[in-house]
């Protein structure tokens, strides 16, 4: 179905745009299939196969009219959002390529681009938080995430409540009722598998939960940061999540080049943070959005790998006598919680898990400098395999007791599993456990 970007490529064309196709007869085209041509028309950019790079800050209007119309949108004096180009504070043909492609996955109706995952993150709190309300989130998150809403919003009189990733709908309803006591709680936050502990959250349960806590009309949206598994191998919008929050820089990105982030989900919400965007300046730059349109073409094919390479690098470090157990979900307990949970929200394993080494910060260390495939860095979701040392490294500033509860221990060690060949990542990692 042809939409005002399919015009992107070229805002003053008076030629009608080639509709982007999404169906052949009865038969709906994939996420894969469309991430090769959707929401661009070649004819509007000269023939050109892929769309070019507009680097440009400001865009021509063919009419004064025109001119008022598009900022009546974008400004909100109109609804609809804005009907052309404007300002690359705003939108701009690749930003807006990529966010009908990013939709594609979970089925959104809208997505939005931004500068990094936590500029998405932090648009998203500054559009719906405000001073003296509650945050109900699970944990752990992503440190920065953490420090955000805790520290950085807790200076504005703002509060949270957490519960664990893999609490029971009880539970869940236990935070609600201790974060009204709190204060209006305007968000519900999840992070799920949670960084770095790969624990899973029951997102059909904190829906329910929230439907049962409030009145449809005061009901908090509901965000989770699906960063570890999507958008291939999870679909939070599917179980209940009203908003999808990715760091594009992992695994959409897939090559450890650009920092960007995004967000999906359901129209009125993602108008709203539009209007914050347009504000705060957060969108992600023209070229940062040309690289990630050229990484979706293969992000079904790279995750594909990645996870077929972890489940054999998993498969052979679960026996190994100097590791004490691996927090990998193709390895949950038959009948378990979490179990539960993966069979009805995910379709695979992943390719990021926590290995839990015997010993402390030592043996971590040790193993970390002798790899030699694998890369000691943060990060995950790269086309190469990446190593790292959350309680020393990601998550160091997160306190001490607060690390302990969340089972964030010295002896932990991230991985994410690249493109390799599986068998010379185990050969390496059989190699720096020999060391250890």
């Amino acid at each position: 179905m042809p939409t005002e970007r399919d015009l992107a490529a070229d805002s003053s064309h008076q030629r009608a745009p080639r509709p982007s196709p999404t169906q052949i007869g009865n038969r709906k085209l994939s996420a894969q299939t469309l991430m090769l041509g959707y929401g661009f028309d070649p004819e509007l950019s000269e023939g050109s196969l892929k769309p070019p790079i507009f680097l440009t800050s400001t865009f021509v209007f063919e009419s004064a009219a025109a001119g008022k119309r598009f900022f009546e949108g974008v400004t909100g004096k109109r609804p609809g959002g804005a009907e052309g180009l404007i300002y690359s504070r705003f939108n701009g043909p690749n930003q807006e390529i990529l966010e009908d492609r990013l939709a594609v996955w979970e089925d959104a109706d809208d997505s939005l681009a931004f500068s990094s995952g936590m500029s998405a993150i932090a648009t998203l709190l500054l559009t719906f938080v405000r001073p003296g309300d509650c945050v109900v989130h699970s944990g752990p998150l992503y440190a920065a995430t953490e420090t955000l809403i805790a520290k950085i919003l807790g200076q504005f009189g703002v509060s949270w409540v957490d519960f664990p990733s893999g609490a029971t709908r009880e539970e869940i309803d236990a935070a609600i009722a201790k974060g009204k006591d709190r204060g209006r709680i305007s968000l519900v936050y999840l992070e799920s598998p949670a960084n770095p502990t790969n624990q899973l959250v029951d997102v059909e349960a904190v829906r329910a939960a929230v439907d049962a806590a409030f009145p449809a009309d005061q009901r908090p949206p509901i965000a989770i940061d699906n960063t570890f598994l999507g958008p291939l191998w999870a679909k939070p919008l599917s179980n209940g999540a009203d908003l999808s929050v990715y760091s594009l820089t992992k695994y959409v990105g897939g090559h450890s080049d650009l920092v960007a982030g995004g967000l999906v989900g359901e129209r009125e919400l993602i108008n709203k943070i539009r209007m914050m965007r347009n504000t705060i300046g957060t969108i992600c730059d023209p070229n940062t959005a040309w690289m990630l349109l050229r990484s979706l073409e293969t992000l079904e094919m790279r995750m594909s790998r990645a996870g077929e390479n972890a489940a054999k690098v998993c498969d052979f470090l679960k026996s190994h006598p100097k590791v004490e157990k691996i927090g990998y979900l193709g390895f949950l307990g038959e009948g378990s919680r979490q179990a539960d949970i993966f069979k009805r929200h995910c379709s695979g394993a992943g390719s990021t898990f926590s290995l839990y080494l015997k010993g402390g910060e030592k043996e971590a260390f040790t193993f970390l400098d002798a790899l030699q495939i694998a890369n000691l860095a943060v990060s995950l979701g790269g086309t190469e395999t990446l190593a790292s040392a959350p309680a020393a490294m990601t998550h160091l500033s997160v306190p001490d007791e607060r690390k302990k509860q969340l089972d964030i221990t010295p002896n932990l060690v991230r991985i994410s599993i690249g493109c390799e060949d599986a068998d010379d990542l185990i050969a390496d990692f059989a190699n720096a456990l020999q060391a250890v």
